[in-house]
């Protein structure tokens, strides 16, 4: 009687797999979704340029005026932070704000000389002030001490004068040999500021006294 032949053993049926079951993501894609990630995460550190955003983008537009009244409003404070501007720039001694009489290194050397040392000049027109006063009494040996500190004061301030513009001149011609300011501008802008009260000086003394004088480059 014939038998069947079969297999010794079960054998397992070969079968596809489903479509629907999640594939692992390879080696390579792993590290590029971990490279995107990094890259969208990263902060620059300090030191490091950043990009820049233009004008347009870091301020937002300003709507136009409504009417003419706030037209003139928006003028008007735009004028007075101007001048607010300028003037605080002006104090400061920043050549972008300076007078024509102001500008150059020169002049500025010429200012900090002056304001960095105390000179007879800031007392005169204080001097002359109380003088006036003095010599409206009617007494002849006041008038006369009136009119002798008056002298001195006078004489002192020439003297301090001097004094200063000598010492200009050879700080001008040490600093700035090729300078094409006349000397004699210079010593009168000396003068005049030494005479000027330190608070009233503009611009605005920039160094201390007694401290040394540095020279800006031409």
């Amino acid at each position: 009687m014939a038998h069947a032949v079969g297999y010794p053993c079960c054998v397992p049926l070969f079968s596809r797999k489903s479509t629907d079951a999640p594939a692992e993501p390879t080696v390579a894609e792993t590290e590029a979704s971990d490279i995107v990630r990094a890259s969208r995460s990263h902060t620059p550190g300090k030191g490091r340029a950043t990009p820049k955003r233009t004008e347009a983008q870091r301020r937002k537009a300003e709507p136009p005026p409504a009417n003419r009244r706030e037209a003139l409003k928006r003028a008007r404070e735009k004028n007075r932070s101007e001048r607010q501007e300028a003037m605080a720039g002006m104090k400061a001694g920043d050549e972008r704000y300076l007078l024509p009489r102001d500008k150059g290194p020169e002049r500025r050397l010429v200012r900090d000389y002056v304001d960095s040392r105390r000179t007879v000049g800031t007392w005169f027109f204080g001097g002359a002030f109380l003088i006036f006063f003095l010599i409206q009494i009617r007494e002849p040996r006041i008038q006369l001490a009136a009119n002798v500190i008056w002298l001195l004061l006078a004489l002192a301030v020439i003297v301090d004068s001097i004094l200063i513009c000598r010492k200009i001149k050879k700080l001008i011609k040490a600093n700035y040999p090729k300078t094409t300011q006349r000397m004699g501008s210079l010593y009168l802008y000396a003068v005049m500021r030494g005479i000027t009260f330190r608070r009233m000086r503009m611009p605005q003394p920039q160094v201390k006294f007694g401290d040394p004088v540095i020279p800006t480059k031409a």
